[in-house]
């Protein structure tokens, strides 16, 4: 009779602990909501609606793949009416299986055949049709199937950068760059702000072009990654999607990106690995007269070695 009693005394102990434990994990979740929702606000109320992209939705019919998500990755300089060529072209991958991630990208001046306007550099497909023409272009000439996209203003790059990052983020300059990014940045380990790192990510004026200002994005969205990963940056995204918020525009929904921010920042699996278009060895430059200094590259070669990465 004492030890039934004193059973259902412990029993009675513990259902007490594990709803004690229940309660906190339950307040504990809608505290974070509630930050969430709150960071999220105060950058949308602090960001300046002054982007020029268009936020009508837009038609991209990719393909989608149970086990890998292809994001196609733009970032244009919006100005008004004027039709912009995408100044960034990368293909994001990650893979909901091994929670791996990969970027590649695709060198504006690659050299192409455009559906519907013959051959011409990548980026004018943007500025002839869109994210929709740039994903057929990249179909047709590379056979990789991307299902997603994200438009992204410089501005709101800028922006976010100084939201999450305001004391900056640590590069090492390797050179004096001025030339046509709008500040002046001088050698050495530095932290640079979001109009510095822009202009550090879009210099080209030197004998590597644009192959030096590819090597300077992935380099730099490796860094921001690995900032974001850490557990004060995940306390800064809020706010950040926020601000960014009137600067992109992507069909990326809430249902693909809630399982990466769930997965990712706790994988193994935190290095990114990089790829570039065209690959070494695969290309010559060129002129043509309807597109001017080109890279005419290998399509085959190049083909079957961004299928080999991403797959």
């Amino acid at each position: 009779m004492e030890s039934s009693r004193r059973d259902r005394k412990i029993k009675k102990r513990k259902r007490k602990k594990w709803f004690v434990i229940l309660l906190i994990l339950i307040v504990l979740i809608l505290t974070a909501l509630l930050y969430a929702v709150i960071e999220y606000r105060k950058g949308l109320k602090n960001s300046q609606n002054d982007s020029f992209l268009p936020h009508e939705k837009v038609e991209f019919q990719g393909v989608k793949d149970k086990e890998r998500m292809n994001v196609l990755l733009l970032g244009v300089d919006a100005r008004g009416n004027e039709k912009a060529r995408a100044d960034t072209i990368m293909i994001a991958q990650y893979n909901r299986k091994t929670k791996q991630a990969k970027i590649a990208s695709i060198m504006r001046d690659s050299y192409v055949d455009i559906p519907g306007y013959g051959k011409n550099k990548i980026n004018a497909a943007y500025a002839y049709g869109g994210p929709e023409l740039l994903r057929k272009t990249i179909k047709e000439n590379f056979d990789v199937d991307i299902a997603y996209f994200a438009l992204v203003d410089f501005k709101g790059f800028t922006k976010a950068i100084d939201v999450a990052f305001p004391e900056g983020i640590e590069i090492n300059v390797e050179k004096e760059m001025s030339k046509g990014i709008g500040v002046t940045l001088h050698p050495g380990v530095q932290r640079l702000h979001g109009n510095e790192l822009l202009g550090y990510v879009r210099f080209r004026k030197d004998a590597e072009s644009d192959f030096g200002r590819v090597r300077r994005q992935q380099e730099v969205v490796k860094r921001v990654m690995d900032e974001f990963i850490s557990v004060r940056g995940i306390a800064k995204l809020p706010s950040v999607v926020g601000t960014i918020r009137p600067y992109i525009l992507t069909n990326v929904g809430y249902k693909e990106v809630l399982p990466l921010l769930a997965t990712f920042p706790g994988s193994d699996q935190k290095d990114i690995s990089f790829f570039r278009i065209p690959i070494d060895g695969s290309f010559r430059d060129a002129t043509y007269p309807q597109a001017g200094a080109v890279l005419e590259m290998d399509l085959a070669k190049n083909r079957q070695a961004l299928k080999e990465f991403l797959k």
